[in-house]
């Protein structure tokens, strides 16, 4: 009866290992810049790199994390030293390579949380800190919908919008309520409208959650792809 207990115990222990293991399962983030300049990728979590036309960067971030971004970062100068330290005209993350914080107005982003409520991920792209590179965020297997943001808004940018390399949302420039949504009682404005005509998929304010949050079966792995 010891025999048959203890492989009675390890069936046990090993499915529960293996059930364990499909509902904290970590999730791979391919990230590709088809854009015909370089820029430098940034994840919080998975820190930073360098990315010429037609580039990679793979990151595997923790099953269960949450507030997770990452962007593109343009117009980059770094030294040659080991620390990384520079500075970036879009996205900057407090002059550092491998970013450890999130970075400055305006940046396109690829927001996401892994393992939420009923085990699905949640993600989206979000105009709320600008918009810098057009973006494509899409699972890449086990769920169909993906999110895109093409549009030129560089070029059309309302001139009171306008930054160098990029165009801000209005929260950052203006800092109000209205557009900010401090008070969590907000709605669409005319500049939140802008972004939204050109890119309905994408968070055009910070309550734009009906129409811009997306999900997938945990474990789904994606792809965000800069000026796909």
């Amino acid at each position: 009866m010891g025999l048959l207990k203890s492989i009675s115990i390890s069936i046990f222990v090993f499915s529960l290992a293996s059930l364990f293991f499909h509902y904290t399962r970590a999730a791979t983030f391919v990230i590709r810049n088809n854009c015909p300049f370089t820029v430098w990728a940034a994840a919080v979590p998975g820190g930073g790199m360098q990315l010429n036309n037609g580039q990679t960067w793979t990151i595997n971030p923790g099953a269960g994390t949450k507030g997770a971004r990452i962007w593109a970062r343009t117009g980059c100068n770094f030294d040659g030293s080991g620390s990384g330290r520079g500075h970036c005209q879009t996205g900057d993350c407090n002059g550092l390579l491998r970013c450890q914080a999130y970075g400055v107005p305006p940046n396109t982003l690829a927001e996401y949380a892994l393992n939420q409520f009923n085990n699905l991920d949640f993600f989206d792209i979000s105009l709320v800190d600008g918009f810098n590179v057009p973006m494509d965020f899409s699972p890449t297997g086990g769920c169909a919908r993906g999110i895109r943001c093409t549009a030129d808004i560089n070029g059309q940018c309302p001139k009171e919008l306008k930054a160098p390399g990029g165009c801000n949302n209005p929260c950052t420039v203006f800092k109000t309520d209205q557009y900010c949504c401090n008070s969590g009682n907000c709605g669409p404005t005319n500049y939140s409208k802008f972004f939204k005509v050109r890119c309905p998929d994408a968070y055009s304010y910070p309550k734009d959650d009906q129409t811009s949050t997306f999900t997938c079966p945990g474990g789904t792995n994606y792809r965000v792809v800069f000026c796909p």
